[in-house]
């Protein structure tokens, strides 16, 4: 249960070493420019290198230190809780909970936050723990915890990005924080962090031999005299307590309770007292190298330190998401769907009929107001809110379709461009045409998009096939993709010097200010890849029966998959390259049409692209008259509904 002597001066001294060189580079980066050896000759005299390193920088390695390793030993405390590897402050939602209490703090109590920061995240933190736990089954199985951590992270985020766009000048320097920084102006940071994080490290290591006993299994603990509710309550507040911390001093930085606990298990390091230790000192040199990378990238701009941790982190959960998953037998999955499905020609006039008169009541109404007839043929409606209004229907009725053919082709109910990474992956490459080839048209965006899309199918496809494409490794691959795809994007946004609104309005994906040219886009995408779809749809029916049979009635199985992946991840890139990253879509509007329609492709792919039009619309409509004359991005508010119906599916799915 404990590490050798060797093992440990290994993992000391390569830590360490490492910590020593990262440090003196990042002591070195910044806009006031000096050299390695003005630092070290000049540093320990009264002068300008002196003031900016003990003023501004030594400070944010401090904080990097402190909190690297803070987030690492609360990984190391919740694998062990959860019994599960892929656990960490970020996979269960730990820190976008936290993140969203301490906007709801600035929002609507700033004082508040002034003088109880740590108390503020903490609650946020509890909030989400509970949720992960009590939607996550008594079992805990490992990567549905880690899914159901992902989402409540997701929930929570989609709100804080709601929060921030509504109140935009209370929140206006939450942006860089949210997304994890470790810019420090002064001490006062590293003095808040430092007795916080240095005696809940002491408590736990002093609780390592009792953690020792747990990661064997609660019954021998308890046959061992262990008092396992004790031990586990304690444990809990000590990582919720480590993770909150960081939280109000730097933000929300994923991923580093993650990897450090297994780059120390992988040089040899056992027993919790040990592996406390060892954790925290490679979380530092992690998160501190992190920000030396995030520097190298853009030395004259702040690049979310985040979003470097999300690059590394989201490539490494899908690694254990695998290698946990293929220990796990795979069993049968189910789409859902109705015993007494309707007839789709009575289903389809009553569609169109609710279609309608959502359409016009989007046409009619403002939010202040109801436009009469006569004013239909003005300029306002006749350009802006009419193309805007076919726009959500087209972009609805696509994303639907996207849905249909990647739940039917990977036989997943949790299968859909926003779960699967797609339409992060997509919204990367649209931003890399946008922000790396600025002089290209804009008509090439979709393009960029549609790449951006299959490289995250390619990645979903190698790495989720030899398992079956099980429906929890699935949507948790893609939602480590979708990870990356954000951390990509918030690179560019702060590369392209976007401001803030306008770049959470990208991110949460909008229809705002949409013309006639956008309509003409969209239905020449849609007119183009939706007769695809639909054709494929018989063959989606005999793959719904099994690859075996299937394959005895003819059906070239690898074609058909290739050509349905393709297309649904077309469909959804052509979307996002027009409103942004709107998600959820594809996931919500076949699972209302499967119980309404059934099983087969055909009346599905139709009736879901119904839906998914008028559920756009809807959400397009209440983004624009709830809060009038302010707007909520579509996206966000599709994403509020859909995060908790994906909560809900995965407490269905076995």
């Amino acid at each position: 249960m404990f590490s050798s002597n060797k093992e440990s001066l290994v993992s000391y001294s390569a830590g360490f070493i490492l910590l020593a060189l990262i440090g003196m580079t990042h002591l070195t980066q910044g806009q006031a420019g000096y050299s390695l050896q003005q630092l070290l000759t000049e540093v320990w005299v009264e002068g300008r290198v002196q003031d900016i390193v003990v003023g501004l920088r030594l400070p944010r390695l401090v904080i990097g230190i402190l909190t690297g390793g803070a987030l690492a030993s609360a990984g190391v405390i919740l694998q062990t809780m959860t019994h599960n590897p892929l656990a960490s402050a970020s996979t269960l939602g730990i820190n976008a909970g936290a993140f969203f209490a301490v906007v709801v703090s600035v929002i609507f109590f700033p004082g508040l936050l002034g003088n109880h920061p740590f108390i503020v995240a903490v609650f946020g933190a509890i909030l989400s723990v509970l949720l992960v736990l009590s939607l996550s089954g008594r079992e805990l199985e490992p990567v549905r915890v880690a899914l159901t951590g992902m989402v409540v992270s997701l929930m929570f985020s989609s709100a804080t990005g709601a929060l921030q766009l509504l109140y935009e000048n209370e929140t206006s320097g939450l942006f860089l924080w949210g997304s994890g920084t470790l810019i420090q102006l002064d001490w006062s940071g590293v003095q808040f962090a430092f007795p916080f994080i240095l005696v809940t490290l002491l408590a736990a290591i002093l609780t390592g031999s009792e953690l020792d006993a747990f990661s064997l299994g609660e019954e021998l603990a308890t046959s061992l005299g262990q008092s396992v509710g004790k031990v586990k309550l304690f444990s809990w507040v000590l990582a919720i307590t480590l993770s909150a911390v960081t939280v109000s001093v730097v933000g929300a930085v994923g991923f580093i309770g993650l990897m450090a606990p297994h780059i120390v298990r992988l040089i040899g390091i056992k027993g919790h007292r040990a592996l406390l230790t060892h954790s925290f000192l490679w979380g530092s040199v992690l998160l501190v190298a992190a920000d030396v990378m995030a520097r190298l990238i853009q030395p004259d701009q702040e690049i979310p330190v985040g979003a470097m941790t999300a690059l590394i982190g989201g490539p490494w959960l899908m690694f254990l998401a695998y290698r946990t998953a293929t220990a796990q037998k795979r069993g049968e999955r189910s789409l859902g769907g109705t015993k007494r499905p309707l007839a789709l020609k009575r289903l389809f006039p009553v569609l169109l009929l609710v279609l309608c008169i959502a359409m016009f009541i989007s046409l009619s109404y403002n939010g202040t107001n109801w436009a009469s007839i006569s004013e239909w043929t003005s300029v306002i409606i006749w350009n802006f809110r009419i193309p805007r209004v076919l726009i959500t229907f087209i972009i609805g009725a696509m994303m639907a379709a996207s849905g249909v053919l990647l739940q039917g082709v990977l036989r997943n109910p949790l299968a859909d461009a926003s779960v699967l990474g797609i339409t992060s992956m997509s919204g990367v490459g649209a931003m890399v045409l946008l922000v790396l080839f600025p002089g290209v048209s804009i008509i090439w965006m979709p393009a960029g998009a549609i790449l951006g899309a299959m490289v995250a199918m390619l990645v979903i496809f190698l790495t989720t096939s030899k398992t079956g494409f099980q429906p929890m490794l699935v949507a948790l691959i893609g939602i480590s993709i979708s990870a990356v795809g954000s951390a990509l994007i918030q690179i560019f946004v702060v590369r392209a010097r976007l401001v803030v609104s306008a770049a959470l309005v990208w991110l949460s994906g909008s229809t705002y200010a949409k013309g006639w040219s956008d309509v003409y886009l969209a239905l020449m995408l849609f007119l183009i890849l939706v007769p695809v779809a639909l054709y494929l749809t018989r063959s989606l029916n005999a793959l719904a029966f099994g690859d075996d049979i299937a394959a005895s009635h003819g059906l070239y199985i690898t074609k058909v998959r290739a050509f349905s992946l393709i297309t649904g991840a077309a469909l959804s890139a052509a979307a996002v390259s027009i409103v942004g990253t709107i998600g959820f879509i594809g996931l919500l509007a076949p699972h209302i049409a499967r119980r309404l329609i059934g099983y087969f492709h055909l009346p599905l792919m139709i009736v879901s692209m119904m839906i998914g039009g008028l559920l756009l619309n809807l959400a397009d409509f209440l983004g624009r008259v709830l809060i009038t004359p302010k707007e909520i991005p579509s996206g966000l508010v599709v994403t509020l509904i859909g995060a908790p119906y994906l909560l809900y599916l995965l407490r269905k799915i076995k």
